[in-house]
């Protein structure tokens, strides 16, 4: 099965103010999503719309022809957007251990495996309020694919790493590609976006139009 992503005629208001301007789109599994765009231009209030996170004021996201904001969903998402927080005095595999028990979708094993696969060390006993922004950065990753989801929306996934995190991260993302999932993925990072993505949007004041490959 081809996992598809459908988003039609989204419009999101705070106020008076329109954040999202009738975003229409259509994302299919296997490929990687390019969301570029000034800060403020509404990507990621269109992430966190896309993902359930958040309902539109008019419009319809389907996941796999289920609407995202209607009742419960099959589909599995992973996501990392701005500003995530996780438990200070839990080591990340404690962290991630209590988030997957949410789901209950995986075992410990499979905990682990994500953490050795971003560079990180399940028997680290450092609490997460003592890591450092790049082994932060890699643990919200490691929590956003471990259950190998369907959707994965990533928000400015490289912040925070050196060279060798950037190149071990932009793997996984192409991986989770290869694998199936839809990706979206924002980025101000423009070999992130020239590198990985099969499709570029562009956002600015809330509208978004596909970007040519001369645009990139």
């Amino acid at each position: 099965m081809q996992h598809n992503l459908v988003a039609e005629n989204i419009i999101k208001r705070v106020g008076k103010r329109e954040l999202l301007r009738n975003v229409n789109l259509e994302l299919a599994g296997g490929s990687i999503y390019g969301f570029t765009g000034e800060n403020g231009s509404g990507k990621t209030m269109l992430f966190r719309v896309l993902c359930g996170l958040v309902r539109p004021s008019r419009g319809h996201v389907w996941m796999d022809g289920e609407h995202v904001h209607r009742g419960a969903r099959k589909a599995r998402i992973g996501v990392l957007l701005e500003n995530p927080a996780l438990w200070p005095e839990l080591t990340g595999r404690e962290n991630l251990l209590y988030l997957s028990r949410i789901q209950d979708v995986i075992p410990v094993s499979k905990v682990e495996e994500t953490m050795v696969r971003v560079g990180l060390d399940p028997g680290n006993s450092l609490p997460f309020r003592k890591y450092s922004l790049g082994m932060r950065q890699r643990l919200l990753i490691a929590q956003a694919v471990m259950e190998e989801p369907d959707f994965l929306f990533l928000d400015e996934p490289t912040n925070s790493l050196d060279e060798e995190g950037v190149d071990l991260i932009r793997q996984i993302i192409a991986g989770e590609a290869e694998r199936g999932a839809v990706v979206l993925l924002s980025s101000h990072l423009k070999q992130d976006i020239s590198w990985l993505c099969d499709q570029v949007y562009f956002m600015e004041n809330g509208m978004c139009r596909l970007r040519r490959h001369d645009e990139v």
